[in-house]
């Protein structure tokens, strides 16, 4: 028998959802680690999302991707946060790329990565810790580096349940992440800074600052001559911004890999007419040094650096159109949705991955998206709209003269510029809060109209040809995504129904004994599941409790299920032990013959004497946990699997069942996970089992418990299986 002192020690209390300060522990574990870019992820409890809160030594823009994070999502730091584990990435760009491809699509450079929870006792999760460094960073953290990503989570932790912080640090905003600069490392008097400008000046070579965000903070005279804009036109603004001949993405695809690698890197572009110029960014932690110079200067032996083609004919500058055109950044925030819209499963996901990505890619302020159904458009999510504004549009029919309706019927997106032009083509249409241009997108898979997708901008945009093909092209991604996800939803409802249907819908009181249930279906797929239950009262003296799981997930598996569970309940009504109602429902599925076998546990307990009485065919061993929190795995006689031979015995365990004593009777969804030792995994559910009776004291609630268990096993297993739980305690009747 397996047992686990009740006495492992009380889990920490609830984590605040609210965050408190951590500018502080993020700069010293970067500083103690020599990381490169820090990212802080606060876990939003009731959503299973992790949200970016603090970044340090990467902007924004390149962050944008990664703002919210699903728990489920087969990204480190979900998964770290979901398993309680370091996650290390030390093989550079083919490891990131082999385990994490989103990831690698999206930032396609060399660098190393390591995820760790911010994690208390108990069952809390408070959120997580990236860190990036460099691609010549050994492929091991040293014991220095472990400890400050550890000491990181415990100084993290603190700050999150509402320790004092430390004067200086600044609590995090609950909206949008914000970026934390580096320290400047010395102060430099007016008379050297001086001195530097003059030097600089004095130099016949470019020499030019760019913030972390790709801003010009500083240009010489030379480099403002070399580019051909003067310097008060430069300062503050990205050079692919301002100058019309480096507006393509590989420019910005340069920068990125400067920022994310911290590697120097160059690239040559042509300034009109002919003047071809060598760019050499120079990266740390503050920002990029840029050597500006003719391409001519170059030496034979170096290695020529990728170039850009003579320019097409430049886009409009932005005092034309007040926008730009979309960049190296736009593009990879596409690829990244692309490839997320492939795993999405249902509606809510495709929203949720529309509202997460567009917005940061394309820079919509309002995003609507809509599907149709009985010849009506409805809205099925919507972002920064008021929801009394977006509700006026739900149920529109496809007959009608407005432009998210028009879209369909012709199946030929729409853009409107600026307002002038969409009031011209709809005088009568409402205008939410200054909104000034808008892109209405049809949805059409297989030739069929699906919905709609409206973004909206609070600035005048011309949509240049380039963006109006992504933005068709994304239409279309969309359309199939949501068509899928429509019909996975239709699946998973069906799937749901009968599953339930087939499961009891309540549980008999009985007296002398706290019962309850749990069922989870798997996190992926959209098969039925062959986990059941039951409860059997048969006698004011004795309760029967079943519990077992059919082999596959699907229709099969479920009839089958119900034709056991039929069994089971007969043969327990009529009072039958036990070894002998397996034995007797073994028979009965050996004639059927059905060719699936299924596993099953029976407790019969006599309330009496206090006593149980347990008979296992091939089921995970149940948990027994004492008055005084002490657990054990039962050693029940595991029996063969149901339908395999039919004179198979099943040898009964008998056990006393004293008045707060707890079993736990589960399916192997609980706590199975490939390549993970079973034995094992249900010896750390016994002692989850044990600590949470002394986190708990005193009257805990069953309701408590068995969600606690669901918890577990979120972070434990990987939820590709159903679960099934039944709790009995015993009770002074």
């Amino acid at each position: 028998m397996h047992h686990t002192d009740g006495a492992t020690g009380a889990a920490e209390t609830a984590a605040q959802q609210a965050p408190d300060r951590l500018d502080g522990p993020l700069a010293a574990v970067m500083e103690e680690t020599g990381a490169s870019v820090g990212l802080v992820y606060l876990l939003e409890a009731e959503e299973r999302v992790l949200r970016l809160g603090l970044v340090a030594g990467a902007p924004p823009p390149i962050t944008a991707p990664w703002a919210r994070i699903s728990l489920d999502e087969a990204v480190p730091v979900a998964d770290a946060v979901r398993e309680r584990r370091l996650v290390w990435l030390g093989g550079g760009q083919e490891e990131v790329a082999r385990r994490y491809p989103r990831l690698g699509l999206v930032l396609p450079y060399d660098f190393l990565l390591a995820a760790a929870p911010i994690a208390g006792g108990g069952d809390d999760a408070l959120g997580g810790l990236v860190l990036l460094w460099p691609g010549w960073h050994p492929p091991r953290l040293s014991e220095r580096e472990e400890e400050g990503i550890r000491t990181f989570a415990r100084r993290a932790e603190q700050c999150l349940r509402g320790a004092p912080a430390r004067d200086g640090d600044v609590r995090p905003p609950q909206g949008e992440p914000r970026f934390v600069a580096a320290p400047r490392r010395r102060h430099l008097d007016p008379a050297r800074a001086a001195a530097a400008l003059d030097f600089t000046d004095r130099m016949p070579l470019g020499c030019c600052a760019l913030d972390l965000d790709g801003q010009i903070t500083f240009i010489n005279t030379a480099g403002a001559a070399l580019v051909g804009v003067d310097a008060p036109k430069l300062l503050g603004r990205r050079p692919w911004e301002v100058l019309p001949w480096l507006r393509d993405p590989l420019v910005e695809d340069r920068y990125r890999a400067a920022v994310v690698a911290r590697r120097p890197t160059a690239f040559t572009a042509v300034r009109p007419p002919d003047a071809r110029l060598l760019f050499q960014l120079y990266p740390d932690e503050r920002g990029i040094s840029l050597h500006i110079s003719p391409a001519a200067t170059v030496s034979s032996g170096t290695t020529p650096p990728a170039a850009l083609a003579p320019d097409a004919p430049a886009p409009a500058t932005e005092g034309e159109t007040g926008q730009e055109p979309m960049g190296a950044m736009g593009l990879y925030h596409l690829t990244h949705l692309a490839a997320a819209l492939a795993e999405a499963a249902g509606v809510r996901d495709v929203m949720e991955l529309l509202a997460d990505q567009i917005v940061p890619a394309l820079g919509p302020q309002g995003l609507v998206l809509m599907t149709v159904e009985e010849g009506r458009l409805r809205i099925i999510g919507h972002r920064g709209y008021r929801p009394e504004f977006v509700a006026r549009f739900d149920g529109t029919p496809l007959t009608a003269a407005v432009a998210n309706a028009q879209v369909l019927t012709t199946g030929t997106p729409v853009f409107f510029a600026s307002y002038e032009e969409f009031r011209r083509a709809h005088p009568d249409a409402p205008r939410h809060e200054g909104r000034s241009a808008w892109a209405f997108l049809p949805l059409t898979a297989s030739g069929r109209s699906v919905g709609s997708l409206i973004l909206s901008y609070d600035r005048p945009r011309p949509f240049p040809p380039a963006e109006r093909a992504l933005l068709t092209s994304l239409a279309g991604l969309i359309a199939q995504a949501l068509d899928r996800a429509r019909l996975y939803d239709a699946k998973h409802a069906l799937a749901h129904t009968l599953q339930t249907g087939l499961l009891p819908q309540t549980l008999p009181p009985v007296p002398g004994l706290d019962v309850t249930a749990r069922y989870r279906p798997a996190g992926h797929g959209m098969e039925i599941g062959g986990d059941f239950y039951d409860l059997i009262h048969p006698t004011p003296t004795t309760v029967v409790a079943a519990i077992g799981d059919v082999q596959g997930h699907n229709v099969n598996a479920a009839a089958l299920m119900g034709q056991v569970r039929t069994a089971v309940h007969a043969h327990a009504t009529a009072g039958t032990p036990p070894s002998q109602l397996l034995a007797r429902t073994n028979r009965l599925l050996a004639d059927l013959d059905p060719g699936l076998f299924t596993s099953c546990l029976i407790v019969q307990v006599d309330l009496e004497h206090r006593r149980a009485r347990l008979a296992s065919a091939g089921h995970p061993p149940p948990l027994l946990r004492q008055p005084d929190g002490g657990t054990d795995v039962l050693p029940v006689p595991p029996g063969l699997l149901l339908g395999i031979e039919p004179t198979a015995a099943y040898p009964t365990l008998e056990i006393p069942f004293p008045p707060g004593a707890l079993l736990l009777l589960h399916t192997d969804g609980l706590v199975e996970t490939p390549g993970t030792d079973i034995d094992s995994a249900t010896l750390n559910l016994a002692r989850h089992l044990a600590r949470h009776h002394l986190d708990h004291p005193g009257a805990q609630s069953l309701d408590d418990t068995a969600d606690s268990l669901l918890r577990y096993s979120e972070r434990t297993t990987p939820g590709t299986d159903d679960i099934a739980l039944l709790l009995l305690r015993a009770t002074r009747a």
